[in-house]
């Protein structure tokens, strides 16, 4: 066999098992838009597939929900969580990683330990802080909530690459006249390009999925968000799992689309920034 044949054979068996590893790590997407096609009494049948398929629960879904409004209340607080967790996790790192400021090394560690803390036991003090503030059931109720948890591990993130990065690079720039802001926006953001398309991407599926904290904030049915609508499709003897099945399926839509158009901004991103270091 020559080495193009072994070339091409050993690349036709790791496209292979990748192919097998993923039609199993898809199975639980594909179960769940099964269900979501399938008629009250097809509902609990362990077959993967099942015939016919309808698509009644999803306009069970569309019929019984304000869907339009629903969507848009979670893409305003899922995009602009992400627009201040990028924005504040690249000044801190660059702050941090770069200018070095004092107290911001102590202020890093202290942040740091935030990440320990579960959600689940700073939903109460978080509630009563967002009712003495008056922000239940506001957009910014959420948005603060979001950001403040999502800083720190944007900020891991953004500091590794930057303190990676070359100090040449911002050394010329400080001599070819570059104040702090120039440095930042010109040298610093190009760098960690790839970190923020990540941030970006996990940030997004982060808070489009979070429940707890929205279901706590959020009690006016008009500003309630996408991950709130399943609860009146499951109850102890699972009411309706057709609809409960089908609207799970479209609050993973958004995220699916997101994937398929980043995935080349995140390719780009990665090989510019192999380029640039």
């Amino acid at each position: 066999m020559t080495p193009l044949a072994r070339s091409r054979l050993r690349s036709t068996v790791i496209h292979l098992v990748l192919f097998i590893v993923l039609g199993f790590w898809m199975m639980p997407q594909v179960y769940m838009l099964s269900i979501g096609l399938r008629t009250p009494a097809q509902a609990f049948d362990a077959a993967l597939f099942t015939w016919p398929v309808t698509f009644d629960n999803f306009a069970t879904v569309i019929r019984d929900n304000p869907l339009g409004g629903i969507f848009l209340n979670s893409l305003i607080v899922t995009v602009a969580t992400v627009a201040i967790v990028v924005a504040v996790a690249s000044l801190f790192a660059f702050a941090c990683a770069i200018l070095r400021l004092k107290g911001s090394l102590f202020l890093y560690t202290t942040l740091l330990t935030t990440l320990m803390v579960p959600l689940a036991s700073m939903v109460l003090p978080l509630a009563i802080l967002l009712r003495n503030f008056g922000w239940v059931n506001t957009y910014i109720g959420l948005i603060l909530p979001y950001a403040a948890l999502g800083v720190p591990f944007a900020m891991v993130i953004l500091k590794s690459f930057l303190e990676d990065a070359p100090r040449e690079l911002f050394e010329a720039a400080r001599v070819d006249g570059c104040n702090a802001w120039q440095t930042y926006w010109h040298v610093a953001l190009p760098l960690v390009r790839p970190a923020l398309v990540f941030v970006t991407i996990w940030q997004f599926i982060v808070t489009w999925n979070e429940f707890f904290l929205a279901l706590i904030v959020l009690t006016k049915a008009e500003m309630k968000t996408l991950t709130i609508v399943p609860m009146q499709y499951s109850g102890l003897y699972m009411a309706n799992p057709g609809a409960l099945f089908a609207v799970l399926t479209l609050i993973a839509l958004p995220l699916i689309l997101l994937y398929v158009l980043v995935q080349r901004a995140f390719v780009r991103g990665l090989l510019a920034g192999a380029v640039k270091g």
